[in-house]
């Protein structure tokens, strides 16, 4: 089963479950106990926190849900912030824990040298996923660190309601912006086009 946000961003393979992570829970849910699939595919755009360029297409089946604030040790959160459809073996070279581990440890999130010694052996793209967007490029190099590249904001509800179901997941992102105090003009500057190569993308992709 593919599924889209909606609203703006819609595909003609791609049925459309919400836009941000309650529409999509909720959706979703509802698509999964009634379709019962065997596949869930996420197809969107996506922010880049710097390192990914505008029209960049990256596949991941990694979410997190982490919070701008979490960086400056101004929040924490008690359950576990990254969700993923890899193996067990995937995850352990990805070692995507140590974000979700860092808020129960106390440490400060942004000393320099947590953020070097960050994994970044797997090529697994993280996805993160919040209701507000990131325009402060400072903060992009603190996720980056925990090598969490992109954002959306339906792929950590996507990813879970999945898991719940049991069911294997992932998604396929174009980047249309760069997390900055532009990002919601060249979101719109972009999403057009963006939208056009997901669409060539997945097409080619599921003619092999």
């Amino acid at each position: 089963m593919i599924i889209c946000a909606g609203k703006s961003e819609q595909f003609d393979f791609a049925m459309p479950v919400g836009v941000g992570m309650m529409e999509v829970a909720i959706n979703l849910t509802r698509m999964c106990e009634s379709k019962k699939p065997d596949y869930i595919l996420f197809v969107g755009t996506a922010g880049s926190y710097g390192e990914k360029k505008i029209f960049d297409i990256i596949e991941s089946k990694t979410a997190s849900n982490i919070e701008n604030s979490f960086f400056s040790g101004r929040s924490y959160s008690p359950i576990d912030n990254v969700v993923s459809a890899l193996s067990p073996a995937e995850m352990h070279r990805l070692q995507p824990a140590r974000v979700a581990s860092l808020h129960r440890s106390g440490s400060n999130p942004t000393d320099d040298k947590q953020l070097s010694s960050a994994s970044q052996v797997s090529r697994e793209t993280l996805v993160n996923s919040s209701n507000y967007i990131t325009t402060d490029k400072e903060i992009g190099k603190f996720y980056t660190a925990q090598n969490v590249q992109i954002e959306n904001m339906e792929f950590f509800a996507v990813m879970k309601v999945a898991q719940y179901y049991g069911i294997s997941a992932g998604g396929i992102f174009c980047v249309t912006n760069y997390c900055d105090e532009n990002a919601h003009a060249d979101f719109e500057k972009n999403q057009t086009e963006a939208m056009k190569k997901l669409d060539i993308y997945v097409k080619q992709r599921a003619s092999k």
